[in-house]
């Protein structure tokens, strides 16, 4: 099962992607994950992505094109993956697919999430993720706050505020969603696999509502 994550940063497509990775049996895999630890440990690549990442722009297609498909090859990911963060690009969708096709594989199903900008905005700044690689839980403090302040849930490491969870950096990379991600939907479309869902407290429908619903119908298939 080969799923993959769309939507603008804040839509909430790390909740939702966890929680069908514990649903379903499979590993999340975050592009975005990859590049902070390789920012942390300051590695060529994470000096190169940093450079991009910091002021709100996209990694390079070839870096992150190259960073997924040595992935695709680990032993883990061999009965199916959840790809959240990539694709971000149509190429990066047409590079996917070679990839894929070479594995006698395909995208079964592109789960597209939409919110409000201005509720975007408040997501992103009150995001919380844990300090602890291995843990990876999310947090808001309005929508989901940690039970104790500043301290995770699951494994009771410290809780951070990412480098690039703020106001200005928010709005340039929803920019860049608009003008280069977005192409994404209509090529997803074109193809037969995209579902789109709404993710907004104006319909009082959050991320673990889409996630048991996806869980459902995938279920069902």
């Amino acid at each position: 099962m080969i799923i993959i994550m769309l939507g603008a940063p804040g839509t909430g497509k790390g909740t939702v992607a966890s929680i069908l990775s514990q649903e379903l049996e499979i590993p999340q895999v975050s592009t975005g994950d990859i590049f902070r630890k390789n920012i942390k440990e300051k590695t060529e690549l994470g000096i190169i992505a940093d450079k991009y990442i910091s002021k709100g722009n996209l990694v390079p297609d070839e870096i992150t094109i190259d960073i997924v498909k040595n992935r695709l090859n680990d032993d883990d990911v061999k009965n199916g993956i959840i790809l959240d963060g990539f694709p971000r690009t149509v190429a990066q969708a047409e590079a996917l697919d070679k990839i894929l096709e070479e594995k006698g594989k395909k995208v079964d199903i592109v789960l597209n999430l939409e919110t409000p900008e201005d509720e975007i905005i408040e997501r992103i700044v009150n995001r919380r993720v844990c300090s602890n690689q291995d843990c990876k839980a999310v947090y808001n403090l309005i929508l989901n706050p940690p039970k104790v302040e500043g301290i995770c849930d699951k494994c009771g490491s410290k809780l951070i505020q990412r480098q690039d969870d703020n106001v200005e950096t928010v709005k340039l990379r929803f920019e860049n969603y608009i003008k280069q991600t977005s192409p994404l939907v209509e090529y997803y479309k074109n193809n037969g696999v995209l579902q789109t869902e709404t993710v907004s407290k104006s319909i009082n429908k959050l991320g673990k509502d889409v996630a048991e619903e996806v869980v459902e119908i995938l279920k069902r298939k």
